[in-house]
């Protein structure tokens, strides 16, 4: 180990001892603390939107608009949503108590879990960053705040804000790339929340069980559509818009589509209206299309046009990292497949970018066998006016989340939880999901001492008495 490497390894674990020695001051606990932490986090975003704006264009070419729709406005909400709704949240409930313990009563508790680390990707590097802070702070927990290293503009906008908004030191941000990251995993943290890949992600469950932690992942996957409607120039401009915002590079963007091989040829014209409507004749223009996050990242999304059909797009500019709105569709290779026994790379693994293969199968059942034949999706979109197939896929898949007649929007569903399964992840948040996520429920139970019914659960037993507490117990 180098010498700079021992220093910015002591660094940060001072950086998380202080955290942590913030939080068990008790100054994050009371109710008024966390109220007053998400105010100071809300006017971190609406003070200085400019710069995040300025930020984002500079890391994604994302337009102000954009900024504000896919990043600011959501976690403006979350806050907006979490500090009406506190006051209930936090409040103890009443538990139930099972006749053989009676009398007695018992409560419902939270407590915050204690320091949480929120590690977040490139991609939405405002949003995925902060969001779960929100429901971290909510529950009284003080946080560590890894930011993207590939967004760097934003990374350095949010390590000189958050000291200026959170003076206290409740909340700590930590900047760099794997070797940072590497280090922070070997602390230890009461809760952690990483959104990435699968692969980082079994690096980041690997770390965590070390120290016991439980942990939120949102790994993302091949999110399918299911596509029968008739409105195609309606669910085409839902598809194009959820697709291409961000040029593609959401975890929940739509992956691929399925339909029935006499809708493909209308579906790619209707496809390619939306496109020109959305952002324009030639999308490369338009203030309000992306770029590619780094050249490594495109080169390995141009890597899959060979062997498509392109059939929309398919012009790019590494200079620019610029890859147009892309529709393509694939040689006849024997029965449909998405994962590893895909006949072509863009069917075997996430494409993050904007690629949209149309995969012809012959029915929705069939849709049906290919989207269950490999890992669980983070999100499933089904554009159908039949009520008989969204049961369909209601009932015979899995997925983190099902949409029907749109895409992408559940992730602004403050109410919602929002979260993977299997593969494409563990854990949820969002609103009351994101206080339950980062608390503690904890039972209080109080037996009194008079009528001490306990006695029929202790020795010495009569044929009488385990007789009664059976019946007690057995009751419920």
């Amino acid at each position: 180990m180098s010498a700079s490497t021992s220093i910015e390894g002591s660094r940060i674990a001072a950086t998380v001892t202080a955290v942590r020695e913030h939080f068990a001051s008790g100054a994050t606990r009371p109710l008024t603390a966390r109220i007053r932490h998400l105010h100071a986090l809300r006017a971190m975003l609406t003070e200085n939107e400019p710069a995040f704006e300025a930020a984002l264009w500079s890391d994604l070419h994302k337009s102000p608009a954009e900024a504000q729709l896919t990043e600011l406005n959501v976690v403006v909400a979350e806050i907006n949503h979490t500090l009406r709704h506190l006051r209930r949240w936090a409040r103890p409930k009443r538990g139930p108590v099972p006749l053989a313990l009676m009398p007695g009563r018992a409560r419902l508790v939270s407590e915050p879990l204690g320091v949480v680390l929120v590690i977040a990707p490139w991609n939405y590097p405002v949003q995925l960053l902060l969001n779960p802070l929100v429901g971290a702070l909510a529950a009284g927990n003080a946080a560590v705040l890894k930011p993207s290293e590939l967004a760097p503009a934003t990374a350095s906008l949010i390590g000189r804000l958050v000291p200026r908004y959170f003076p206290d030191g409740a909340v700590r941000t930590v900047e760099g790339g794997v070797p940072e990251a590497t280090e922070l995993l070997a602390q230890r943290f009461d809760h952690i929340v990483f959104t990435g890949s699968g692969t980082v992600g079994r690096i980041v469950l690997r770390a965590a069980a070390a120290h016991l932690t439980p942990v939120t992942l949102e790994l993302g996957g091949k999110s399918p559509v299911w596509c029968d409607d008739d409105d195609l120039p309606a669910v085409a401009r839902r598809l194009a818009w959820a697709k291409f915002t961000n040029a593609g590079q959401t975890c929940v963007a739509p992956d691929y589509v399925l339909t029935t091989p006499d809708r493909v040829p209308a579906l790619v014209g209707a496809l390619k209206a939306a496109i020109a409507e959305l952002w324009g004749a030639d999308p490369r223009a338009s203030q309000e299309y992306g770029r590619i996050v780094t050249e490594q990242q495109f080169d390995r999304l141009v890597g899959y046009l060979p062997g498509t059909d392109v059939v929309i797009g398919g012009d790019h500019d590494r200079g620019e990292r610029y890859l147009a709105p892309t529709v393509v569709t694939l040689p006849d290779g024997g029965p449909p497949a998405v994962g590893p026994r895909a006949a072509h790379p863009v069917l075997r693994e996430e494409i993050f970018g904007p690629i949209l293969p149309i995969v012809p199968v012959a029915s929705a059942e069939e849709a049906v066998e290919v989207i269950n034949a490999w890992d669980k999706p983070l999100a499933l979109y089904v554009f159908t006016s039949s009520p008989r197939t969204r049961r369909l896929f209601e009932r015979q898949t899995s997925s983190g989340a099902v949409v029907h007649q749109a895409a992408l929007v559940h992730a602004a569903a403050t109410g919602l939880p929002f979260g993977g399964v299997g593969p494409s992840g563990m854990g949820a948040y969002h609103g009351i999901h994101s206080w339950r996520s980062f608390s503690h429920l904890k039972p209080v139970l109080t037996k009194p001492l008079w009528l001490d019914t306990l006695g029929l659960a202790q020795p010495p037993f009569t044929a009488r008495g385990v007789r009664l507490i059976r019946r007690l117990m057995r009751h419920g």
